[in-house]
C-alpha cells in the first residue's frame, strides 16, 4: 500500500467521524466562516501577471515536520503582506498534522483567498470547506473517477467554491479537462513515489487548454524554476516548503518573481 493509499483510507474514515458529527460539530463547534463572494480563488488567478499560492504546511509525508515552531497565523498574514494571490492550508491531520482550527482561523485573520489542501473524497467535506471559510478545494485525479470530479466541481459551484484539480500525467489531464476543471494543477511531485521532476509542468501544458488556469504544483525553489512555469504556461506556482523554511517570506517571494 503507497503513502497515497494510506492517506485516503485514513481520510475516509476521517469524513465518516465527521458525518456522525455533523456540520455543526466540525472541529469542535467552530463558528460558521463570514460570507464570502462566490469564485475568490479562480479570479485571484485570472488577474493579468504570474501569481504565487503560498502554503501554510506544519509537516509532509516525505520532508517530515517542516515548522516545529507553527505560528500558522503570522504566516498567513506574511503571505499576504507579501502580495500572494492565495493562500494554501493544510487541514490533513495525519501525514501532514494539519487542523481545519487553522483554516478557520485563517480565515478570520487575512482577506486573501484561501485553498482548503486536503484529500477531497466525499462532497460532505465540500461542505466542511465552505463552512470553515475556504475559497476553494483540491480535487485529485489519482484518488477520484472522472465522474466523481465532475459531480464536485458542481457541488463546489453550488457553494460558490473553486476548484483545483490536481493531475499528473496525460490520463488524468485529459479527465481533468473532460470534467470540466476550470482550474488544473500540474502536481510535480509524483504522489505514490513523492519524486519531484518540474519539467513535469512543462510536458503536461500542451494538454492543458488555453482557457483552463494551469497552476504549477511542488518542487518550485528558485527563480529559475518560476521562470520555467511562466514559459510553459502556468498562471500560478503553489509553493510550500521553500516559503515555510524562509525565515522573511516577503523577501523570499520577492526573489522567486525576480525572473519575471
Amino acid at each position: 500500500m503507497t503513502v497515497l493509499d494510506k492517506i485516503v483510507e485514513k481520510t475516509k474514515e476521517r469524513v465518516e467521524r465527521d458525518k456522525k458529527a455533523g456540520l455543526s460539530g466540525l472541529g469542535g463547534a467552530l463558528p460558521p466562516a463570514p460570507p464570502r463572494p462566490p469564485f475568490l480563488f479562480e479570479q485571484a488567478l485570472r488577474r493579468p501577471g504570474f501569481h504565487f499560492i503560498c502554503e501554510v504546511k506544519k509537516a509532509s509525508p516525505s520532508k517530515g515536520v517542516i515548522a516545529g515552531d507553527f505560528p500558522y497565523l503570522d504566516i498567513a498574514r506574511d503571505y499576504e503582506a507579501a502580495g500572494a494571490a492565495a493562500i494554501s492550508v493544510l487541514t490533513e491531520p495525519e501525514f501532514f498534522l494539519g487542523h481545519d482550527r487553522y483554516l478557520s482561523e485563517i480565515r478570520r485573520a487575512v482577506d486573501t483567498p484561501l485553498l482548503r489542501k486536503d484529500f477531497t473524497v466525499d462532497p460532505f467535506q465540500i461542505e466542511q470547506a465552505a463552512r470553515l471559510g475556504a475559497d476553494a478545494v483540491l480535487l485529485i485525479c489519482a484518488i477520484l473517477t472522472r465522474a466523481r470530479i465532475a459531480e464536485y466541481i458542481k457541488e463546489a459551484d453550488r457553494l460558490g467554491l473553486s476548484c483545483l484539480v490536481e493531475v499528473h500525467n496525460e490520463d488524468e489531464a485529459d479527465a481533468a479537462v473532460a470534467a470540466g476543471a476550470r482550474i488544473i494543477g500540474v502536481n510535480n511531485r509524483n504522489l505514490k513515489t513523492f519524486e519531484v521532476d518540474i519539467s513535469l509542468s512543462e510536458r503536461l501544458a500542451p494538454k492543458i487548454p488555453r482557457e483552463i488556469l494551469f497552476v504549477s504544483e511542488s518542487g518550485v525553489q528558485t527563480p529559475e524554476d518560476v521562470r520555467r512555469a511562466n514559459e510553459a504556461g502556468a498562471c500560478a506556482a503553489l509553493i510550500g516548503e521553500t516559503l515555510m523554511r524562509a525565515p522573511d517570506k516577503k523577501a523570499a517571494l520577492a526573489e522567486l518573481r525576480s525572473r519575471l
